[in-house]
Order: structure tokens, then sequence, then C-alpha cells
């Protein structure tokens, strides 16, 4: 079984900054890509931002300059760091790998349980 298990939202005010973490657990080969993505009341889930393994980072037009995501490989553990938080960055914030259950085959996609991030004016 695999597990991603999020942490570090709340609630701050705007211009203000939090970061998330999200730490996988269980048993498994190696992870892929990680990521964070964001559903907002009434809005589709979107993708926020985006490593793969070797490093390599993809951003939201609307966040980039402003959040920075990074990883841990040895604690398989992805960060998402917001700074400069704005009322509309408000959503339930969701950990997603792509993790490799063993060494042959195709990586499963795994998503954490979400984290709120409240943003007030």
């Amino acid at each position: 079984q695999v597990q991603l298990v999020e942490s570090g939202g709340g609630l701050v005010q705007a211009g203000g900054s939090l970061r998330l973490s999200c730490a996988a657990s269980g048993s498994f080969f190696s992870i892929d890509a990680m990521g964070w993505y964001r559903q907002a009341p009434g809005k589709q889930r979107e993708l926020v931002a985006r490593i793969i393994s070797g490093g390599s980072t993809n951003y939201a037009d609307s966040v980039k300059g402003r959040f920075t995501i990074s990883r841990d490989n040895a604690k398989n553990t992805v960060y998402l760091q917001m700074n400069s938080l704005k009322p509309e960055d408000t959503a339930v914030y969701y950990c997603n790998a792509d993790i490799y259950r063993r060494f042959l085959g195709s990586p499963s996609a795994y998503w954490g349980q979400g984290t709120q991030v409240t943003v007030s004016s």
C-alpha cells in the first residue's frame, strides 16, 4: 500500500507564506514525477507545479515567481513553498506522485487526501 500524506496547509493573510509537504510511504520501487494540484470551490482541479525525478520543474502561469516546488528523493518528499499568497490561491491542495510499485511496468498515479489553504484579504 502506498500513501501520500500532506501537511502544512492553513489560514494566512494575503502576502504571507506557507510551505506544504507531502511524504510518500509504503512499498514501492521508485517515484517518477511529483506535483501539487489545487481545487477551489466550483472549479476544476488544476496543476500548480510539478517536478520530475531529475529535478526539472513546471508551474502554472498564475504561480510563477511566487511558488517553488522542490523534492528530497532520500525522504520521498515533495515541498511547495508558497510566497506572496493571494486570496485567489485559496483552495484544497492535493499532492500527486507517479510511483513505480515494481522495477518493471508503468507507474501508477497516487493522490494525497488534500490540505486546505485559505488566504484572507
